[in-house]
């Protein structure tokens, strides 16, 4: 015999309305086909009554819609205030409803409930999982120019010049100041801004393997879930150069440029206006003080390896 709670195939419902039909009592179709008396009672009187057609079963309660316990103008209305507001959700179209003086005195649905219904009505939208941007692995670094960092500095206010914003590029390996670009006049630098910068680096120095950036607004896209690479982020790509971001709220993923900043911030030629300064003042920073954490010597494009 089955045990309790398991459900009959529709051949076994065939087969008790066809013993039954041939005269077999309910213990003895029970025993026949291994079910319990109750069970081969239930489909012989649907067999009897119905036909083939009774022998299928119906789980749950019958589809009679989401909201089918309301009111039928509760459901009417709900559809219209959807229309109405395409963007509206189950939170807001309920809550346009409390207020209504034709519903105070009738239950509305939940939250849930009326979820349901804009999904048996076709007004939802299928969810679509979010997705970061495909980025390189973290590797160890042992070569110089295998990985560059680039950042804008915060605004400083030099004399004659007005705001200026120091844009630098930093080699991780060798500390190697690549370039240093001051965009005045500006608290938030351009894309022309950083891709001159670049430039100005890249036919000095060659291409780095990887540049990391920060979640800048030129650098990522922070307006989606899903970001789509900026065109900054696009342009890197074509020359070959692979992009990695640092993560965010976690300034000691680019410790090395932060640093550069605040050294850089220190020194007594940027009070001066002149470009020719400043590049002086990059070209001390790389030959007069080199990296005294890697032992390096002076860093230039000549000694590249």
């Amino acid at each position: 015999m089955r045990q309790r709670g398991q459900t009959t195939t529709f051949q076994t419902r065939l087969e008790i309305g066809e013993h039954a039909a041939a005269g077999l009592n309910d213990p003895q179709i029970a025993s026949v086909v291994g079910c319990s008396v109750w069970t081969v009672r239930k489909w012989r009187r649907r067999s009897l009554h119905q036909g083939r057609v009774g022998l299928t079963s119906q789980m749950g309660r019958p589809a009679t819609g989401p909201v089918s316990a309301f009111p039928h103008e509760v459901n009417e209305a709900i559809l219209h205030l959807r229309k109405l507001h395409p963007g509206w959700g189950p939170d807001t179209l309920l809550t346009a409803l409390k207020p209504d003086a034709c519903w105070a005195d009738h239950p509305l649905p939940s939250r849930a409930q009326l979820a349901r219904l804009l999904k048996h009505a076709g007004l939802t939208r299928r969810y679509q999982p979010h997705h970061d941007l495909i980025q390189p692995a973290r590797t160890s670094l042992t070569d110089p120019h295998q990985e560059w960092q680039m950042d804008a500095q915060g605004i400083m206010r030099v004399e004659g010049v007005g705001k200026v914003s120091l844009i630098s590029i930093v080699d991780v390996v060798s500390r190697l100041k690549a370039e240093s670009y001051p965009s005045l006049k500006t608290t938030n630098p351009t894309l022309p801004d950083y891709q001159l910068t670049l430039r100005r680096a890249l036919l000095t120095y060659g291409l780095p393997q990887t540049l990391t950036l920060d979640h800048g607004t030129v650098f990522y896209d922070n307006k989606t879930p899903s970001p789509f690479p900026t065109r900054l982020h696009l342009w890197l790509l074509a020359l070959g150069i692979q992009v990695r971001f640092t993560r965010k709220r976690c300034p000691t993923d680019h410790a090395i440029i932060e640093r550069t900043h605040q050294s850089m911030t220190a020194r007594p030629f940027l009070d001066k206006p002149t470009s020719p300064t400043l590049l002086c003042g990059l070209a001390w920073m790389n030959a007069g003080r080199p990296s005294t954490t890697t032992c390096s010597a002076a860093f230039s494009p000549a000694n590249r390896p």
